[in-house]
């Protein structure tokens, strides 16, 4: 009996090393980098630190340590994008050498729900109203059930969502190492054409008229009528696009958030994004966000046609009088 149990114990010591070994490579494959308010620190997915619901896997977990053994092909999707992400953010780290410390200013984007362990950074004009409304039906705790009832203008009321910007340093800290961490991109000049579409083309955002309208108009058109400097409501693309690039704009005061760039609203060099969503593909990859939180078999995506969609024929059409060498400059602020 004594030699057989020895043996047992010889099999198990070597198992626990393979499988060591095994999750220690694996780790390393995936890179993991992120700064809170203090340097940059590393993190386990697999750490004791993450916290599970009863009786059910966090999103971290079904993310990185899949149930099924064989990582679908949404997976491995998502793991190239990470690695893209790290990629260029470590190539700019080693070109232009600079690192700032985020502050809690930083992270006002940064959207937590605690019951499913989950923190979405909003870019407007990525569907971003949408994914506010189902972080409502999400943190609601029963509030809400239908993500499309939930009016748009309710959806952007800074009271009905709690942000990251809210917590002490110690619980943002946990929520960032603990969460899962997810936003969504848009080709650049799509998104650009689509705030203008929005904020200066429609006859009901007189508060952007006033407030960038007039201003656009002071500062880029010669020769402007009394009744376009008061009003601000007929600002052309051409406009928009040299008040954007000109250097004195971002030196008198911050970008407003509908053209201000996902780097400086989401951090993605600073804060590791476990899921990057595409605008492309924007209703597989939220439904696979809500799959991993364990609410995709009765929360979805909400989809609707929407003829006003900017697409990528209107930006084409819209930039076609933009210089070469305007585009270059929006393409650095981007």
């Amino acid at each position: 009996m004594k030699p057989a149990l020895l043996e047992v114990m010889r099999m198990n010591r070597i198992c626990r090393m393979v499988l060591a070994t095994c999750l220690g490579s694996f780790i390393l494959v995936i890179f993991y980098f992120q700064s809170m308010l203090h340097p940059v620190m590393r993190r386990n997915p697999f750490g004791v630190d993450i916290c599970c619901r009863k009786g059910s896997r966090s999103p971290l977990q079904e993310l990185y340590n899949p149930t099924q053994l064989e990582l679908s092909s949404t997976a491995v999707l998502h793991q190239t994008r990470r690695d893209q992400v790290t990629d260029t953010c470590r190539a700019n780290s080693a070109v232009s050498r600079k690192r700032r410390v985020l502050t809690p200013n930083d992270l006002k984007h940064l959207v937590v729900d605690e019951d499913h362990e989950l923190i979405y950074c909003y870019v407007p004009k990525v569907a971003c109203t949408n994914w506010k409304r189902l972080m409502m039906v999400l943190t609601g705790r029963g509030k809400y059930s239908d993500p499309m009832e939930i009016p748009a203008s309710e959806a952007h009321v800074s009271a009905n969502l709690k942000t990251l910007n809210q917590y002490s340093i110690p619980e943002i800290n946990h929520r960032l190492k603990s969460y899962m961490k997810f936003l969504f991109v848009r080709e650049p000049f799509e998104r650009l054409v689509s705030a203008y579409r929005n904020k200066f083309t429609q006859k009901y955002n007189t508060s952007f008229h006033k407030r960038y309208g007039t201003k656009i108009i002071k500062r880029q058109r010669k020769n402007a009528t009394q009744e376009a400097l008061r009003k601000g409501d007929d600002v052309k693309f051409e406009e928009f696009v040299a008040y954007l690039i000109d250097p004195h704009t971002q030196r008198e005061e911050p970008f407003n958030e509908h053209w201000q760039t996902v780097y400086s609203l989401c951090h993605p060099c600073h804060i590791h994004y476990d899921l990057v969503g595409k605008y492309e593909t924007l209703e597989e990859d939220s439904n696979y966000v809500l799959q991993l939180a364990g609410v995709g078999s009765y929360l979805k995506f909400p989809t609707y046609a929407k003829s006003t969609r900017t697409t990528d024929e209107m930006t084409t059409e819209f930039f076609q009088n933009i210089s070469s060498e305007h585009q270059t400059q929006l393409l650095a602020l981007s």
